[in-house]
């Protein structure tokens, strides 16, 4: 059974894939049963009888040419359609009696309703039932209520509604199937944007990990390297605090990277992401690094979506790495919490310092102010107003040099903030110092909801 089902299915594929082929088998088909039925009497004296009649000269002629017709009538269905009902309007109306030439317009007839729209087939069928019925009914030597007149009607609607079905039949299995590519298609597309999006959160992860600890290592060595001949006890601090940082950054990375990491794959994290949980641990951190921090929280009792827990650690992390590498030995940073209705408000200030705002530090941190910058519609950066009210131009003279000396901490915070539809504003207070607040809502957004 396996074997004759696997030839048939090779018979198949290769007639589909040769359709003249098959079309002159259906030709020689037909011509051999309309051969063989002009052989036959159905009305003899004890009914249908077999060889008591055979076709003339003038039938098998026609009856060749029809049968011919139907090799060309996937290319040209009306055409084959037209020929074969006049081929078959001649022997209805001169035969006598009349050969079975009107199987080849009933295949043809099919073909057409199966190749067309409804309205077409319903004309078209209509047209050769019409025509081919009367003419028998008119014409023929019988009565025209016998049966055989009757079958010329019966089949030629027959075929009609068989390939109206067929053609309804087609248009049904592409419609699903191209609904099933389509939505192939867009789960591969929403597949590739998760990934995306994916990477581009571990992207940020890691640089707020890498500037963070990088930025307190290289502090805490430059300190150890000026007192390590004159206090050397304070050079041994200064070194254990670089080995906790080291340590620290190592846990984080290998948390982070392991996100990257095969269901399959051995010593997968189990470790929680950071949180505003161990918020004063990050503070410490800082501290130990010479900034002092002073935090204000009034979010006790709030609950946060881990998005917006994590975003906002990294906010605060990237925004005190920021502080103590631009704004000076001489810098204190206030860091706050609050929750404001729905939202979660978090502001990272700083009072800079006179060493800290020399020239390359007020580039660097004016870098940031520049991706807040307003535009126009030419694409230039518009006036900036500081937290005073105090007008600061941006030209697109200075754009380039600026941003070239910043980096990608306001980039990564204002990607995550974007990506919860919270709000991030940045800019130099009056009077001296920086300020970074992000406005977080506390029904984050999700994959799904966007």
């Amino acid at each position: 059974m396996t074997s004759l089902a696997t030839g048939f299915a090779r018979a198949q594929r290769w007639l589909r894939e040769h359709p003249l082929a098959l079309d002159a088998a259906i030709a020689a088909l037909a011509l051999a049963c309309m051969v063989v039925g002009s052989f036959a009497e159905p009305y003899g004296e004890h009914g249908p009888t077999f060889g008591a009649r055979s076709p003339g000269a003038r039938s098998l002629l026609l009856m060749t040419l029809a049968a011919a017709a139907l090799v060309c009538r996937r290319r040209q269905p009306m055409a084959v359609l037209a020929f074969t009902g006049v081929l078959s309007l001649i022997e209805l109306i001169v035969g006598e009696p009349s050969a079975p030439v009107a199987m080849c317009a009933v295949i043809a007839l099919y073909t057409v309703a199966s190749r067309t729209d409804r309205s077409t087939t319903w004309r078209v069928g209509l047209l050769t039932m019409v025509t081919l019925s009367g003419a028998a009914m008119f014409f023929g030597t019988t009565p025209w209520y016998t049966q055989e007149n009757v079958g010329v009607f019966a089949w030629t609607g027959m075929a009609a509604a068989a390939g109206d079905a067929v053609r309804s039949r087609r248009a049904f299995v592409a419609a699903i199937r191209e609904r099933a590519e389509r939505a192939e298609r867009t789960r591969e597309e929403e597949a590739r944007r998760r990934v995306a999006e994916e990477r581009l959160r571990i992207a940020r992860d890691l640089h707020d990990v890498v500037a963070h600890h990088i930025a307190l290592v290289n502090v805490q060595a430059g300190v150890a390297a000026h007192v390590m001949d004159k206090r050397p006890d304070q050079a041994k601090e200064a070194l254990a605090h670089v080995r906790e940082a080291s340590r620290s950054a190592l846990s984080e990375l290998r948390a982070t990277v392991g996100l990257l990491r095969q269901s399959g794959d051995p010593e997968a994290p189990t470790e929680p992401a950071p949180g505003l949980d161990v918020l004063d641990e990050l503070v410490t951190t800082f501290r130990q690094a010479g900034l002092p921090v002073e935090v204000a929280r009034a979010d006790q009792g709030v609950h946060r979506p881990a998005a917006v827990d994590l975003a906002a650690y990294r906010i605060i992390q990237e925004a005190l790495t920021n502080v103590r590498k631009h704004a000076g030995p001489g810098a204190r940073a206030e860091v706050s919490v609050i929750r404001v209705g729905t939202t979660l408000e978090v502001t990272v200030i700083d009072n800079g310092s006179p060493e800290g705002d020399g020239p390359d530090c007020v580039h660097a941190r004016a870098s940031a102010v520049v991706a807040d910058a307003p535009r126009g519609a030419d694409g230039s950066f518009q006036e900036v107003r500081d937290a005073g009210g105090h007008g600061k131009g941006r030209t697109d003279g200075d754009r380039g040099d600026r941003e070239d000396r910043g980096g990608h901490g306001l980039l990564g915070m204002r990607e995550r903030v974007g990506a919860l539809g919270g709000r991030l504003s940045t800019g130099p207070r009056y009077g001296g110092g920086f300020r970074v607040q992000a406005i977080l809502p506390l029904t984050a957004r999700t994959g799904e909801d966007r």
